[in-house]
């Protein structure tokens, strides 16, 4: 790819990142300085120390963010896309750097979760109430979590309990009749055998809007709502000094209207998500831990098209793993085993009940020297369905100051087939191949403490892409009107520029991406990825007031591989408030898409217009 305008431009915005206090920031200075990311390296890490590109949504962050989703609260983030069909108990994809939605891993406190069947996790099932920080790491990290993290991870933590009990509470009402509530409780026991609880319960519904618009062939005038019921829980005990066992618990149950066409049937959509987790931990030597973790992850989806039609698919995960930590001076040696099971039911479409083990051995190796820091990380992924693969990665980073550090970073990863693009009849090709991803990038990053800044560029090329053919190249009898098949290659390429500080009242922060996601195979702009877009807020707090200012930007898409059909660029302003009248008690407002601003993520889709939400918040801040 080549642009000197964007690259030009990407200099022009990094020099102001650094020099003009008003161009980009957002947050407290020991936010920044303390921040440690898990993801990256699957164990704690200064994020001064982290090579991969990262961001990190505390708890302060989605509190204040004025989203009502976890969807409108990544479509904020740098680096990410969104479309969803229709209102927010609608089907969603997230992308991250110009990657496909299947490109990307997402995990719930460690378990990984999403559809074996369409290769993406169910977004609308995610409990925002029950989430207490996300971590964004950007990149292929398939030495760290194998198939599909091509783009990057995604990985959500719920709520921990810690010291004395905590209760926080929450009720919300607003536009379209959406109302929600939320309480937990959260704690932890004194003395050596310490025992910390963290339960949380919450309920959205909203009476939405017709997903979709005049022009989609399965457009129906009425009003698609949603309702949501989510619980999570942890339980942990320390056993012995240095061992530890606990549990975690996420289920959420979604009922979903969506259009199918004119008529009185309640089209909808039933929903449930499972997690289950156990681990222990064990510090065997000073410089020896090992983790142990068994889960199961059930995505259970029951479709109603008619009063006499539905169709179920059932997707269920079983996941081992056992991690060694090594330290070893300031260096860290991992050592990781992992097996996960996949199988499938379906009511209706019998030729995806089918499974696919995969076992997976995989070693990690970071260094710290002074102002050195180093990584380098292999993995070899066995499947009953696709055979052996095999990845790696190496990173370094130099800190030319306290403050400012450059990182360069090489990796392979691979995305598996769908079951679908395996097996669905007349689409699916049992011989499809896994994708495959050769990434390269380099960065430069600052935090004195008060300003962050980075700029990252990156390259990733796709080979043996899976897209869906208009004829298909075998088994032409049983496909006549084409299949997925493993035919195209492209390439993910561009810059990324974030910023984040706080003067006196004011938190600032803002991000531009200038990307180039194309096809190789047609010259073409991958699907529904716009080439620039940019977020960018403002927070004022003034006693016991808070209020601030989001813009969302995003320059025009193509809804189609053929890019005949575009989709116009759009600019979205959100408005928050919280007046906080007692140390645990506040109330908020929030007022999205403030101009009221028409826009399509997908076409002849639904999006909503200007909403107004109000709501009272006990013990959270």
């Amino acid at each position: 790819m080549t642009f000197p305008v964007v690259r030009h431009a990407a200099l022009t915005s990094l020099a102001l990142a650094f020099t003009s206090p008003c161009a980009l920031a957002d947050s407290a200075a020991d936010t920044a300085v303390a921040a440690v990311i898990i993801t990256a390296a699957r164990a704690p890490q200064p994020s001064s120390d982290v090579l991969s590109d990262h961001v990190l949504i505390s708890a302060t962050d989605i509190a204040r963010s004025g989203a009502g989703n976890v969807v409108e609260l990544l479509q904020k983030q740098r680096g990410i896309e969104i479309t969803r069909n229709g209102g927010p108990g609608s089907a969603s994809q997230v992308f991250i750097r110009g990657g496909d939605a299947k490109q990307t891993v997402v995990l719930v406190d460690g378990v990984r979760i999403g559809s074996s069947t369409i290769g993406i996790a169910n977004w609308a099932t995610l409990p925002l109430a029950n989430i207490d920080r996300i971590e964004i790491v950007y990149g292929p990290l398939a030495t760290m979590y194998g198939a599909d993290a091509i783009g990057g991870v995604v990985q959500i933590f719920t709520r921990r309990g810690a010291g004395a009990p905590k209760v926080t509470a929450a009720v919300e009402a607003g536009s379209d009749k959406a109302r929600s509530m939320a309480f937990g409780v959260a704690g932890a026991s004194e003395g050596e055998n310490s025992i910390s609880y963290a339960f949380g319960v919450s309920k959205d519904k909203d009476d939405g809007f017709s997903t979709t618009k005049p022009g989609n062939f399965s457009y129906n005038q009425d009003n698609d709502g949603y309702t949501k019921d989510s619980a999570t829980g942890q339980l942990g005990i320390v056993l012995a000094k240095g061992h530890e066992a606990g549990l975690l618990y996420l289920h959420s149950h979604l009922k979903s209207q969506y259009d199918a066409g004119p008529g009185p049937f309640d089209v909808r959509s039933v929903q449930n998500m499972d997690n289950i987790a156990v681990f222990s931990k064990h510090q065997i030597t000073p410089n020896w831990k090992v983790s142990l973790q068994a889960s199961e992850a059930d995505d259970k989806s029951v479709n109603f098209s008619s009063a006499t039609s539905s169709n179920r698919i059932d997707t269920r995960l079983h996941a081992y793993s056992m991690q060694n930590d090594i330290v070893l001076g300031s260096d860290l040696l991992q050592l990781v085993l992992e097996r996960r099971v996949e199988d499938v039911y379906a009511d209706t479409t019998r030729a995806l009940n089918t499974g696919r083990a995969t076992n997976s051995v995989a070693a990690a190796y970071s260094l710290k020297r002074g102002n050195h820091l180093a990584s380098a990380s292999a993995r070899r992924d066995d499947s009953t369905q696709y055979g052996d693969k095999v990845t790696g990665g190496v990173g370094y980073g130099y800190k030319l100051t306290r403050a400012l550090r450059v990182n360069a970073s090489a990796g392979t990863s691979f995305r598996a087939p769908t079951f679908n693009e395996l097996y669905y009849p007349n689409y699916g090709v049992d011989t499809n191949k896994p994708e495959h991803g050769r990434n390269v990038e380099g960065g430069v990053y600052y935090n004195d403490g008060t300003l962050e800044a980075s700029a990252v560029w990156y390259r990733n090329r796709l080979s043996d892409l899976l897209v869906n053919t208009s004829k298909c190249p075998v088994q032409l009898e049983t496909h006549p009107n084409g299949c997925a098949y493993n035919v195209d290659r492209a390439t993910l390429e561009g810059i990324s520029l974030g910023a984040r500080t706080r003067m006196g009242a004011l938190d600032m922060s803002g991000s531009l991406d200038l990307q180039d996601p194309r096809d190789d195979t047609t010259g073409k702009s991958l699907q529904r990825r716009a080439r620039r877009h940019a977020k960018f807020a403002i927070e004022y707090s003034a006693g016991a007031l808070v209020a601030g200012a989001g813009v969302q930007l995003s320059a025009k898409r193509f809804d189609d591989l053929a890019n005949r059909n575009t989709l116009p660029g759009y600019g979205l302003v959100n408005l928050f408030a919280e007046y906080r009248s007692a140390p645990d008690w506040s109330a908020v407002l929030r007022l999205n898409n403030a101009a009221d601003k028409q826009y399509e993520t997908a076409r002849n889709y639904a999006t909503a217009g200007r909403q107004v939400f109000a709501g009272i918040r006990y013990g959270i801040r």
